[in-house]
């Protein structure tokens, strides 16, 4: 069940699931919600408590206009949202798991304040370098907004494996694979979901993420990070370049990259179970 909660300026939209003594705390990513885990939730070992918060402008929290630039959209705006939300909640020490953009965002956190957080698990993430748009990937952003059937296409190739692969080609309309009934449902609603979504997510996240890796003061602090990493990349992932994942990997002190066959950005869709027992896996059985 969502509950909302007061984070700073504004109130963010909250689930949880478990209530074991180790917290996990789910950052999504762009144009998504905590919803994204919904379908792995069930599979999630017994010991945790899994907390998923919305960002800003996305599933149940507060929509602020955007400000010059999207000047209060962006990712250590966002980062300061998650902190002030886990202040609120009364979480001193948790772990912490992402999806693509909020990959970036957590590495924020952990900058911020290190001694509060422990693993970080990173699905397909938004590296500390950033990730640049050009004027066609804006664009682009842009023609989503204004259809679904573009923003459904776009999507479906953050989530390669559930279609059919003839289907994902330019101008044909991706069809799901043969028994996936739940997923699809689910998905179709996630892509509705996609359209209530603030403009300063829309039009303020690539332009920030642009800004990370123009700057590159994210990336310098890479070797400063000392939390254990455990980086899972989708080997059909289009949307997160290998090298910036590798470069997590040979930079970071604590860091290790799995790539996953036949998953593409999104295993928490594609593979729930999967993608569960990875959570599992690393943060089952911790003391704290």
């Amino acid at each position: 069940m969502t509950q909302l909660i007061r984070a700073g300026e504004v109130t963010l939209g909250c689930r949880i699931w478990g209530n074991g003594p180790t917290t996990i705390v789910f950052i999504h990513g762009n144009l998504a919600s905590k919803d994204w885990i919904e379908l792995a939730a069930p599979f999630f070992p017994t010991d945790l408590r899994v907390i998923g918060l919305d960002w800003r402008g996305c599933g149940d929290s507060d929509r602020p206009p955007p400000g010059p630039d999207f000047a209060n959209y962006s990712m250590e705006v966002h980062a300061s949202d998650m902190l002030a939300g886990l202040d609120t909640l009364g979480i001193g020490f948790c772990h912490l798991a992402t999806h693509s953009t909020g990959g970036v965002i957590a590495t924020h956190m952990l900058v911020r304040q290190p001694s509060r957080f422990g693993k970080v698990l990173a699905l397909d993430p938004v590296s500390p370098r950033g990730l640049a748009f050009d004027e066609a990937g804006l664009e682009a952003f842009k023609m989503m907004r204004a259809s679904r059937a573009v923003t459904r296409s776009v999507m479906a190739t953050a989530a390669t494996s559930l279609f059919i692969p003839g289907s994902l080609a330019q101008g044909s309309m991706p069809e799901f694979r043969d028994g996936l009934s739940q997923t699809a449902t689910f998905f179709e609603r996630i892509v509705d979901q996609t359209f209530t979504v603030a403009e300063g997510i829309w039009l303020g996240t690539p332009h920030h993420l642009t800004e990370e890796q123009r700057s590159g003061r994210l990336a310098a602090r890479m070797r400063d990070i000392p939390h254990e990493h455990l980086v899972l990349w989708g080997e059909q992932d289009g949307w997160i370049p290998a090298a910036d994942v590798k470069a997590m990997a040979t930079t970071m002190p604590n860091c290790r990259l799995v790539t996953i066959p036949g998953i593409g950005h999104s295993m928490n869709l594609e593979n729930p179970a999967l993608y569960a027992g990875y959570v599992g896996a690393f943060f089952g059985g911790l003391v704290r």
